[in-house]
């Protein structure tokens, strides 16, 4: 038993439930940032000094759980998230190798093909853990590339796709040109009949497709793309799907909220990243596969200073990165926490907020952009590009001030204000409040 240890924790537990417990107090975005000490101190600092340091630190952090928190997808922690990333640090296991995380490698493994199970993909599927969807998404494209006859080919995707994709193209040594970014519909989603024309050009040229990305929830609007139709026109033309799912894809975890996902179960594989709507700790990604030989097919090196698991293989053999922390435990202990009814509440819960604030606002004055999700941008129906700028900056600092973060995207050459609705603090006196104040000083 250390006694020091366990007064620390004790007290860093207080200081930060104290922060999170006052974060109505103050505003979502601090207005104030206290800068700490950087470098070490010839000796080392005490206790005390310490927790002076973390206090500095939280006094200058972004506050996820104030109810005026909806600029991104970044909701309050699960208290069990919070606690299993605690504990995850405390272990110090390392996902590489079984040896080195025997208990946690087989809970990995299991978790996953509990979520494949859930979004419908096959018994043969699986799937590892990541530090961010950007690296699913990049596993993704890799394994497409290792399925195809090809090294080279274009990469289609909607134009709406997240920026991700642009990074996974330029670290996989691809030509500028791969990745071709298609039209959306009216509704922010990718145009079926686009896909279909280029794929149709490919095939006459006789140029190969190295994949075609599907988006479940965009960034700025929340759409999703028609993921049936276009897995159907992959399978006529046997061109590997991957679908980011990072945003979208927990809807597909509940029966009430499946629907938006139709389809997401053709994929080839798919990002899922349960951080952006269900409370999980950062990070918290997923990348799962249809067939789950691909993962070692594609990234398997061999480990000879390891022994061999006892399981289906070592978590260093299955994905891009070698040491990995146990993050499955934070997901896992959040997930169980929630429990079906919770997930569920979760989902609908945002997807309603979402509903109400869009209700609150007036469309005659305001451009709302329709998406499935539980975001929401708007801009004035009246003024050019400059005149919205201004109009955001203005609003978007007003709200602050009044307690509410909204992010501020530019999107069809017009900046926006965008809400995302996951906060489980915001109430619908909130939302009235927050859209009275945005219509306060409408221009026209």
């Amino acid at each position: 038993m250390d006694p020091a240890l366990q007064k620390f924790l004790h007290l860093a537990a207080d200081q930060l439930t104290e922060w999170m417990g006052s974060a109505a107090a103050a505003t979502p975005f601090p207005l104030v940032r206290p800068q700490p000490e950087v470098a070490p101190s010839p000796e080392g600092a005490d206790m005390e000094s310490l927790l002076h340091d973390l206090q500095t630190v939280m006094d200058g952090a972004f506050q996820p759980s104030h109810p005026g928190s909806l600029a991104h997808l970044d909701p309050p922690p699960l208290t069990a998230s919070i606690a299993a990333d605690l504990i995850c640090a405390g272990l110090n296991n390392n996902l590489l190798a079984e040896e080195l995380s025997p208990g946690l490698s087989s809970l990995e493994q299991q978790l996953c093909i509990w979520f494949c199970s859930r979004l419908g993909l096959p018994e043969n599927s699986g799937g590892v853990l990541a530090s961010g969807g950007t690296l699913s998404n990049l596993m993704g494209l890799v394994v497409a590339r290792s399925a195809s006859a090809s090294d080279q080919g274009v990469i289609f995707c909607s134009r709406d796709a997240h920026v991700s994709l642009q990074k996974a193209a330029m670290v996989m040594g691809v030509p500028a040109d791969a990745l071709q970014q298609l039209p959306v519909d009216v509704n922010g989603a990718l145009c079926t009949t686009a896909l279909e024309d280029a794929l149709q050009a490919m095939k006459a040229r006789g140029l190969p497709c190295l994949a075609v990305v599907a988006t479940a929830g965009t960034t700025v609007r929340g759409a999703v793309d028609p993921l049936l139709a276009i897995a159907e026109l992959c399978a006529h033309h046997g061109i590997w799907l991957h679908v980011d799912a990072a945003i979208g894809g927990v809807f597909a975890l509940s029966s009430a909220t499946s629907s938006l996902m139709q389809g997401l179960n053709r994929a080839d594989s798919i990002t899922l990243n349960p951080q952006k709507l269900l409370g999980i700790t950062k990070t918290s990604s997923l990348f799962l596969v249809r067939d789950k030989a691909r993962l070692r097919e594609t990234f398997a090196t061999g480990l000879p200073y390891m022994e061999s698991p006892t399981g289906e293989h070592h978590g260093g053999e299955v994905g891009l990165q070698g040491t990995r922390p146990a993050e499955v435990l934070k997901l896992w202990l959040g997930l169980r926490q929630l429990g079906e009814q919770g997930i569920t509440a979760v989902l609908q819960g945002a997807l309603e907020r979402r509903r109400l604030l869009a209700q609150h606002l007036s469309s005659d004055r305001l451009q709302l952009l329709s998406g499935d999700l539980h975001l929401l941008a708007f801009r004035p129906r009246w003024g050019d590009a400059q005149q919205t700028k201004q109009w955001s900056e203005h609003t978007r600092s007003r709200l602050l001030r009044a307690g509410f973060l909204l992010s501020r995207p530019q999107y069809d050459d017009h900046h926006w204000l965008k809400a995302v609705l996951g906060n489980p603090h915001t109430t619908t006196e909130h939302l009235q409040q927050l859209a009275d104040l945005i219509q306060s000083d409408l221009p026209g």
